[in-house]
């Protein structure tokens, strides 16, 4: 299975955090899985590849989405996020 989820920020900079923020998943990943986040202009891709089955595929997602609300938190209470 594999998806691309991609958050438009219409910002570079937040862009920019909340891919950095989001990308140590791209490091720490067990086997049959593959999460890989990049951003552009003021949006972030991430495509996840998951050969583990349905519940871990649905588990990825829900992390990587979690993370990144997380992140726009951060964002908000540091700087004005729209």
């Amino acid at each position: 299975m594999e998806a691309e989820i991609v958050l438009d920020y219409n910002d570079e900079e937040i862009a920019k955090a909340v891919a950095s923020a989001i990308s140590p998943d791209n490091l720490k990943t067990p086997s049959g899985l593959s999460v890989e986040t990049t951003w552009k202009d003021g949006k972030v891709f991430t495509k996840i590849e998951c050969e583990r089955g349905f519940p871990a595929f649905i588990a990825t997602i829900d992390d990587l989405l979690s993370c990144s609300s997380t992140a726009e938190k951060t964002l908000r209470t540091t700087k004005k996020l729209k």
